[in-house]
């Protein structure tokens, strides 16, 4: 940024757009910068809020849940340097998920089962309110299998120290199952059935056929292997990081993952290895088959529903029972290059958590900042309402802290001049990159420009379209600019988007944006 203090801007048809370009693969191995660590103290770029450690490489949220009103957030992490490997479990403890407390890694390399990596993995609370975490470990011979580890001290709130199973791993590739040894990770927290049994799924793929393979368990410790994967989608390719848990059908509550009562859906969540998109479907868990068939309607594919559209990858949920709601966490990947991050000394970011909830139609989830977050506002500066029109920028004065937590609401009129919307408009993110902030239309874009330079050479635009639809019903299109976030030619500056699900005749469209 050309000024680091905090700039804001609404606006109306501005400006320049620019093309899309790919997100990296995570896992990009960098050997001769795995150990690269940084001394610089300039660090303009670190967050103000978000959850990240004072330096080295994050990735994917492991292992989140509250113990004894303590909130735990595991995570892969780096402790010698900015890229990706030497991959243990970092741990923080918070007690309001905003302000974080840093502990010794939880768990790293020590046996057979994963002396060659431990990856992620997820925790449950057993009965009599024991946690125990499953995760993968990479064994000598590069086979993911999977391990268990429980609190040392279950008086300790703080989980300071876990051991490991003598028993590792409990779950592995063999002849028999023939489960593909190089994709086979990221188990889930565990639920219990009404046989009291327990089961618990991974990620896995057959050829293209990514499915989440389901095992059963008495004891926490035996588990033996479903003849049938809880789910599978022909063509997904590997699915990494699955999360299943259940909704209610009414209200804002979240549900333990074992609960099966009535009034309930289930969600099943992948992360696609080969996208780095995540893709989550709403339907219906038979308890006596252990089968999970989504809605009708449901789209398995690119085209559907997302927890977010933008850079967010890995995602995990707990059920925190202090505030009786479903937690949501997700991994924010950079958009630097990787020698930027070596020289920053610090690689990603995990997004704000967020409360999640079944929508009222019953066909998607809905998600918000957790409350906890309004903690941090100090200083309101409000803005009356103001006309905007074609070509008009206003600045928002008085805003001089570096992050800033940013509501917006937009009244629409005259919608009869809302673009028609093609019928081969189908990518939202293409869309987007299309009709950037630049482009002028009917009825968009409209919006915010965030962390803009005073001239406004750098900024973020985050904006909304309206274009008329099949039937004069109006679709919306919201996207999220990088083109111009910054003047460095190595950034990534992709363009995102996706249609929102609103009616903006009979619904206001409003913003709310997290600047940190």
């Amino acid at each position: 940024m050309a000024n680091f203090y905090l700039s804001l801007f609404l606006f109306f048809a501005l400006f320049l757009g620019h093309g899309v370009v790919e997100l990296q693969a995570s896992h990009h191995v960098y050997r001769n910068l795995q150990t690269s660590q940084s001394t610089s103290p300039n660090q303009p770029y670190r967050t103000g809020y978000h959850f990240q450690p004072p330096k080295n490489w994050i990735n994917d949220p492991n292992g989140v849940m509250i113990y004894k009103g303590i909130y735990h957030l595991f995570y892969q992490y780096n402790p010698k340097g900015a890229v990706w490997g030497n991959i243990v479990w970092a741990h923080s403890t918070s007690k309001d998920l905003i302000n974080w407390i840093p502990h010794d890694p939880a768990i790293y390399p020590s046996q057979q089962s994963d002396i060659n990596g431990c990856w992620s993995g997820s925790a449950t609370i057993l009965p009599g309110e024991k946690p125990a975490i499953f995760y993968t470990g990479i064994d000598p011979h590069n086979r993911q299998v999977q391990n268990l580890a429980v609190p040392k001290n279950l008086s300790d709130p703080y989980l300071r120290e876990w051991v490991k199973s003598p028993k590792n791993p409990l779950m592995a590739p063999d002849a028999m199952n023939q489960i593909n040894t190089s994709s086979f990770r990221d188990p889930t927290t565990a639920w219990l059935g009404p046989d009291k049994r327990w089961r618990v799924i991974i990620g896995s793929k057959i050829n293209r056929k990514g499915l989440a393979i389901l095992y059963r368990s008495k004891d926490f410790v035996h588990w033996i292997k479903a003849k049938h994967p809880l789910h599978s989608v022909k063509g997904t390719g590997m699915w990494e990081c699955p999360d299943f848990f259940p909704v209610s059908t009414y209200g804002l509550n979240g549900l333990d993952t074992s609960d099966m009562g009535p009034n309930t859906k289930h969600v099943l969540k992948v992360s696609l290895d080969d996208t780095k998109h995540e893709y989550y479907t709403v339907g219906t868990y038979s308890t006596a088959k252990d089968r999970y068939v989504p809605d009708e309607g449901s789209v398995e594919s690119d085209s559907g529903l997302r927890f977010d559209y933008g850079k967010y990858y890995a995602s995990k949920t707990f059920f925190d029972g202090a505030k009786n709601r479903r937690v949501l966490w997700g991994w924010v990947n950079e958009s630097s290059s990787v020698n930027d991050d070596v020289k920053k000394g610090w690689a990603g970011i995990q997004a704000i958590p967020r409360k999640l909830w079944l929508d009222k139609s019953g066909k998607h989830l809905v998600q918000w900042p957790v409350v906890e977050i309004e903690k941090l506002r100090v200083n309101q500066v409000q803005v009356p309402s103001k006309l905007l029109k074609g070509g008009s920028v206003i600045e928002v004065t008085g805003v001089t802290a570096a992050q800033a937590d940013v509501e917006i609401s937009f009244d629409v009129s005259d919608f009869k001049k809302a673009e028609k919307l093609d019928p081969g408009w189908t990518n939202p993110q293409l869309l987007c990159s299309q009709k950037g902030a630049s482009v002028k239309g009917a009825l968009g874009p409209f919006g915010l420009l965030a962390l803009a330079s005073k001239d406004l050479k750098e900024y973020t635009a985050v904006f909304f379209r309206i274009f008329k639809g099949e039937d004069n019903k109006f679709v919306v299109l919201m996207c999220s600019d990088q083109s111009r976030s910054s003047l460095n030619s190595d950034n990534d500056k992709t363009t995102y988007g996706a249609f929102l699900n609103v009616d903006p005749v009979y619904e206001k469209l409003s913003l709310r944006s997290l600047v940190s």
